[in-house]
């Protein structure tokens, strides 16, 4: 979103003829419309929530930035992009606040307690950064599935610049965070009551794409590939990691606000939003958008079943919040294209 202060914070790349005066309340303006029109029962916010050099009160436009979520009790969570930390809160203490507001589920990392922070052996490892932690989204009230996961959601910090062997580059996802990660997925795993031989879904979200995305600049894609790929230059395995895992059936990611495509890389879909904030830069004439993921339980003679498939959409910042590029990202058992 990167909110400003509010209405004094005047839009970014907007042509003259779209608003006659446009500010951060253009974006919340939007936010509102999207809730109204899907609908959510949750809202995840992938990072450069505020634009931190733009604000000298960074709670009160954290405040505003999430203020729709919150005003209509909807659970919300976030993780951090490279400007949420360049004013007065550093990257520990904007978690911290996020994850005290009204309506959120995020949390600043996994508590120490929690057995997922436990390395071979039993000793307890210091996971990088903040904002690391995972959701779980159980079944329907009232039915078998009421107290079980059907589909898990993992957020990851990217973190903003690092300094590698002398060289400035974007932040990436530590070996401490992947191995994190490993932990906890294996654990949900063994502790569902999903079908045998198949894996309880799971959804991934994080700032910075990684170091494989410029290659779906040649692949079939659904969507824009508008400008280059921003990653980090260190290379981490966060890819290997989730093939490997085989649970992660999609990543999105912000950090690029002219891309809002989805490409699938080595079985596994990763999804740009697309810019939401007025406030961040954009393209002129091409409208403000933001993602929409459906998760589809099943029903049957008994009831509610688990997760049988995923989409994804765009919603468009325009006359009609124009819906496009509908796509599957995964089915739990893939129908037979027709002939």
């Amino acid at each position: 979103m990167h909110y400003g202060m509010g209405k004094v914070t005047r839009c970014r790349d907007v042509t003259a003829t779209e608003f006659k005066y446009c500010s951060d309340l253009n974006t919340t303006r939007f936010l509102k419309r999207i809730i109204e029109a899907e609908k959510p029962d949750f809202i995840a916010f992938t990072g450069d929530n505020i634009f931190g050099s733009s604000t000298t009160d960074v709670a009160e436009s954290m405040i505003q930035a999430f203020g729709p979520a919150m005003e209509l009790g909807l659970p919300w969570a976030a993780v951090l992009g490279n400007h949420d930390q360049e004013s007065t809160m550093d990257r520990e203490e904007l978690m911290y606040f996020i994850s005290l507001m009204d309506y959120s589920v995020a949390q600043v990392n996994p508590p120490a307690e929690d057995p997922s922070n436990l390395a071979k052996g039993g000793v307890m490892e210091k996971i990088d950064g903040f904002g690391n932690y995972d959701l779980r989204v159980y079944g329907p009230p009232g039915s078998h599935l009421a107290n079980s996961s059907i589909l898990n959601l993992f957020f990851l910090d990217s973190g903003d610049r690092e300094t590698v062997r002398g060289v400035r580059t974007y932040g990436y996802i530590k070996e401490s965070q992947l191995r994190w990660l490993h932990r906890v997925s294996e654990a949900l795993q063994q502790d569902s009551n999903h079908k045998v031989g198949a894996q309880l879904p799971g959804l991934a979200f994080f700032h910075i794409p990684i170091p494989e995305t410029p290659q779906l600049y040649y692949q079939n894609i659904v969507g824009q590939f508008q400008e280059a790929v921003a990653c980090s230059r260190v290379n981490s395995g966060v890819l290997q990691t989730l093939v490997s895992l085989g649970d992660i059936k999609a990543v999105f990611v912000g950090h690029d606000h002219t891309n809002d495509f989805c490409g699938n890389l080595n079985g596994i879909w990763f999804c740009y939003g697309g810019g939401i904030g007025y406030h961040g830069y954009g393209k002129a004439g091409w409208p403000r958008r933001a993602r929409i993921i459906l998760a589809e339980a099943g029903k049957g003679e008994n009831g509610w079943m688990e997760v049988e498939m995923i989409k994804t959409w765009k919603r468009l910042d325009d006359q009609r919040l124009s819906k496009i590029d509908e796509q599957v990202l995964w089915e739990m058992c893939p129908r037979k294209k027709s002939m």
